[in-house]
């Protein structure tokens, strides 16, 4: 993914919206060299009041990548490390005791903010996992029987590491289903690997943004700007029977035990109607729903034991859906 510059000369409104989101890029290039999707997948969840699911081995900036889009954005940010001993309590806030007024009070924990990073989150069992769902799909957190709403905009960027498996708690398929996207974020190229260690040896230091030249380019207002043109985006009968086509097929797809739910196929045409105006338009073309459909469904979708033994993926399964299910013309 990578949005292009809007050419359409609009100018106020939307046009501004999307001009200061694309200048992101620009912004956080300036911490993080070379994750260009990552950004543009977390811009459209923000778009999207989605979630995201970052995967990537350990040392591929996952964590300064929320912290410089939370900069970029003006937003708050807070990071929880999940491991085992970690309560729900610790995410969500609890009750307190004063002693002073011989009162409970609520003590407001870590997911109160606006960036929610959620590292390791496959490192904490199923209980404190759990925590997260209703801030997730509610938008609140309920306390001794008190719902209190959180922050808006909020968004849940959990990280896991794909390649140690020893001692984690693999998300169970209800749980990946809310998060609307799910982006790998790969090792650098060898150019990009020298751009790294070029600014770390000319003083770059990951902890202070500002330094490093970070200044927000885009905040609330403009999200909510952005998010309103999002939601006038067109989307033809013909688009809308493109996006159930391919979800359709993954239900059949022999290589899958599970296919994507009616909830994948929504999320689906939500983060093509939002890369579609990213993109400088108000309608929504089938390379849209392409460009999306890895990121949307790939954490949707489960594989066979034996399609695994083959070494088939669900990227690889998507893609083949991709081509041959008809493109409307």
């Amino acid at each position: 993914m990578d949005p292009t510059t809007d050419n359409a000369g609009n100018t106020g409104g939307p046009g501004d919206a999307r001009a200061s989101l694309e200048a992101l890029r620009a912004e956080i290039a300036k911490a993080v060299v070379g994750q260009d999707p990552a950004v543009t997948g977390l811009v459209v969840a923000l778009l999207c009041r989605g979630h995201v699911l970052l995967e990537g081995v350990p040392g591929v900036a996952k964590t300064l990548l929320v912290r410089a889009l939370a900069s970029a954005l003006e937003l708050d940010t807070k990071r929880v490390q999940f491991t085992p001993d970690l309560m729900p309590s610790d995410v969500t806030g609890s009750l307190v005791y004063d002693a002073r007024t011989a009162e409970f009070s609520f003590q407001p924990g870590p997911v109160f903010t606006n960036l929610l990073l959620a590292d390791e989150i496959n490192r904490t069992p199923p209980k404190t996992q759990s925590s997260l769902l209703e801030a997730m799909e509610e938008r609140q957190v309920t306390v001794d029987g008190t719902p209190r709403p959180l922050p808006e905009p909020f968004l849940v960027a959990a990280t896991q590491n794909p390649v140690e498996y020893e001692g984690t708690y693999p998300l169970p398929e209800a749980q990946l289903d809310r998060f609307l996207l799910k982006l790998t974020v790969p090792l650098p190229t060898r150019q990009d690997e020298i751009a790294v260690l070029t600014r770390h040896a000319d003083g770059f230091n990951p902890r202070d943004l500002h330094a490093a030249g970070v200044r927000p380019v885009a905040g609330p207002a403009e999200l909510d700007a952005a998010r309103a043109a999002v939601a006038k985006t067109t989307v033809s009968p013909e688009i809308t029977a493109y996006v159930v086509d391919i979800c359709r097929a993954t239900r059949e797809s022999p290589s899958l035990t599970l296919g994507v739910s009616p909830r994948g196929a929504t999320a689906l045409l939500s983060t093509a109607r939002a890369w579609a105006w990213l993109t400088g338009r108000d309608y929504v073309i089938p390379d849209d729903v392409k460009a999306l459909a890895l990121p949307t469904l790939r954490h949707r979708v489960q594989l066979r034991p034996e399609a695994e033994m083959e070494g088939i993926t669900a990227d690889s399964v998507i893609t083949a859906i991709l081509t041959h299910v008809p493109v409307p013309r």
